[in-house]
């Protein structure tokens, strides 16, 4: 029972193990108003597994950290298109 126990903790503790931070570029054409990045910026807040979210409106872009584990970029892209701004990766 104990060997069960350590191997189910030790497989639980090593799932982060493989999950890394991403860093996306998600290009935002529709922002029009100073006051828009707030609303994107709170839309990627809210995906779970989102590290970091910056939003500038004078580039239209949205920089993203996200733990790849936990979220994916078409996720990212449904959050935002969701709030009103639809997104796409920039490449």
């Amino acid at each position: 029972m104990k060997k069960l126990l350590l191997t189910a903790l030790l497989t639980l503790s090593s799932m982060n193990v493989f999950a890394e931070i991403q860093t996306v570029t998600l290009d935002v054409p529709t922002m029009n108003c100073a006051t828009c990045p707030i609303t994107v910026k709170k839309s990627l807040k809210n995906v779970d597994g989102v590290e970091k979210a910056e939003v500038t409106y004078g580039t239209k872009l949205a920089v993203v950290s996200y733990d790849d584990a936990k979220t994916n970029v078409d996720a990212l892209i449904k959050a935002t298109t969701d709030a009103g701004y639809p997104s796409k990766l920039k490449k």
